[in-house]
């Protein structure tokens, strides 16, 4: 069984940005680590404006930031299967880069 923060509805074809049924929005991202580069999704709540979601995450009070749906490839063996999970926490202080994801 697996639970959802969203549906799988797209916003405007894009496959970036879901919209979230239980009040929240999710964007898609690209997280560099020192060692790892993780894709996934990650969520806040709708009550903020939607394209301040990256700058919220990382500004706020709280030091890890939730991602689902995560595929995390090791930078170090770029060789490596990539490993994905349904869900990971990040320490705020481990993430070196992290953008929305524009494929």
């Amino acid at each position: 069984m697996v639970d959802r923060f969203y549906d799988e509805v797209e916003f405007d074809g894009e496959e970036s940005q879901k919209n979230s049924v239980s009040g929240f929005w999710s964007e898609k991202v690209y997280i560099i680590t020192e060692d790892y580069e993780i894709k996934g999704y990650v969520f806040m709540p709708k009550t903020g404006r939607r394209n301040r979601i990256l700058s919220d995450i990382l500004n706020g009070k709280r030091r890890f930031v939730a991602v689902k749906d995560a595929e995390i490839t090791s930078r170090k063996a770029p060789e490596r299967k990539i490993d994905s999970s349904d869900f990971i926490q990040l320490n705020l202080d481990s993430i070196v880069l992290i953008r929305p994801c524009s494929e």
